[in-house]
């Protein structure tokens, strides 16, 4: 249960991470983050640590970590409490990826092919000083 996967929001309440239960409890339990159930639809409450091991009481046993002294259910969302930013992720340059953003079209005649039959052309040559770039392929 430790290893299952919980979903990480920042203080926007937009998704930035997916974590294991384990760190979600740590950061819970740290006051970094809060964690996010629902009594109903369109209806979200946040808990502390103290709170959603009191609410975990009556939680069927396999949604649960049993610990010496008490049972507390895993949660399925959290929300920092200071993060807001988005984590920056940088799209690799691979052949897929370039075919992917133009979606299979070739640049000189608009027309849609099969990737195997598609090739990377350079804008500037690379003989003559063009880098193998986002903004050169």
């Amino acid at each position: 249960m430790l290893n299952s996967q919980v979903l990480v929001l920042n203080r926007l309440w937009q998704a930035v991470n997916i974590c294991s239960a384990r760190r979600a409890f740590a950061l819970v339990y740290a006051g970094h983050a809060q964690i996010v159930s629902s009594d109903e639809p369109n209806n979200f409450l946040t808990h502390d640590f103290e709170s959603w091991r009191d609410l975990s009481a009556n939680a069927p046993d396999h949604e649960v970590v049993t610990t010496i002294s008490f049972k507390i259910r895993v949660p399925r969302v959290i929300v920092l409490l200071v993060f807001d930013r988005l984590p920056k992720k940088d799209v690799k340059f691979t052949r897929h990826n370039v075919f992917e953003r133009d979606k299979n079209t070739c640049q000189y005649c608009g027309e849609v092919f099969d990737r195997s039959e598609l090739n990377l052309d350079h804008v500037v040559p690379r003989d003559r000083g063009g880098t193998t770039t986002w903004e050169n392929v």
